[in-house]
């Protein structure tokens, strides 16, 4: 081949590739105009509303306002808290029901779905109200316990943490069984028969072969429970009974009785870049990009 004809067949690969390009680009665009509308966008807004103070001025001056606080770092810890004791309930309650769930036949497991589905059709607003009447100091809850002998006196389950772990726990289930279950169902049951064959007990068995499969599942649940529970604000108001403060109850707090959009900015900014520490500490530390990336049914 001539070096003419090489010159002639690499323009034209390299036109290929810029066609190639531009085509992909083309195909990427409307989702990145999406993302950077319903995402990119606002996170920039809310970032520069963050950077006025009170008088208008543009300053830090809501950025040290809150790390010098201790009210600030105390909503903090609070939301944090409440975020991780909800996750890890939820992964106690959803991890055996996902699993009861998957050794069913297909039309029982359709069921125990259609109930694990069933509070979504209901407001959460209802569900939190339906909690708070259950979990009183004369709630169902009480006066059936104290009917049986179970304790004397009410117990303190409403208007505090753990009223708010309960209802939150209830409503953020559904979000680690349904990507739990998923991912349960994809796993070939023949290799818990296969290790039971060379040896292995069921809990051996468990642990080293199911286990491992579930995690792509479980830990994808973890991050959407766990991120969507850092915002929560209805069931801790309510619950709560105003002793369970998390980062959007004083968001809520500071733009409709200060109007003080700076500092409400602010906080939703630092809660931001937190959550997004959280999750790269967890994907160093957990190797989230291995587990999520080969945890696929059918490869052990």
């Amino acid at each position: 081949m001539t070096a003419a004809a090489m010159d002639i067949n690499a323009a034209a690969l390299r036109r290929d590739e810029r066609r190639e390009k531009l085509a992909l680009f083309s195909l990427c665009a409307p989702a990145s105009l999406l993302v950077l509308v319903i995402i990119v966008a606002p996170v920039g807004w809310l970032f520069w509303l963050s950077l006025f103070n009170d008088a208008g001025v543009m300053s830090l001056d809501n950025y040290t306002r809150m790390f010098e606080s201790k009210s600030y770092t105390r909503i903090f810890i609070t939301t944090f808290q409440v975020s991780f004791l909800t996750t890890a309930l939820c992964v106690l309650l959803g991890y055996p029901l996902a699993y009861f769930l998957a050794q069913l036949p297909r039309r029982w497991a359709a069921l125990g779905m259609l109930a694990v589905l069933l509070p979504f059709w209901t407001s959460l607003l209802v569900r939190t109200y339906a909690w708070l009447v259950v979990l009183q100091r004369k709630g169902l809850v009480n006066q059936w316990g104290m009917e049986l002998g179970l304790w004397e006196a009410p117990l303190r389950l409403a208007h505090n943490l753990n009223g708010t772990l309960i209802g939150m726990a209830h409503i953020m289930l559904p979000f680690l069984v349904l990507p739990l279950y998923g991912a349960m169902k994809a796993i070939d049951f023949d290799y818990m028969k296969a290790a039971a064959n060379l040896g292995a007990n069921p809990v051996s068995a468990f642990r080293h072969v199911f286990l491992p499969l579930s995690l792509p599942g479980l830990f994808a649940g973890i991050i959407i429970v766990f991120v969507l529970c850092l915002g929560f604000f209805v069931t801790p108001a309510v619950l709560g009974g105003g002793k369970v403060i998390m980062v959007s109850m004083k968001i809520e707090t500071l733009v409709d009785l200060f109007f003080n959009f700076g500092t409400a900015s602010a906080l939703g900014v630092v809660l931001l870049g937190l959550t997004l520490l959280v999750l790269f500490a967890a994907h160093k530390l957990l190797q989230l990009d291995r587990v999520l990336g080969g945890g696929h049914g059918g490869n052990p």
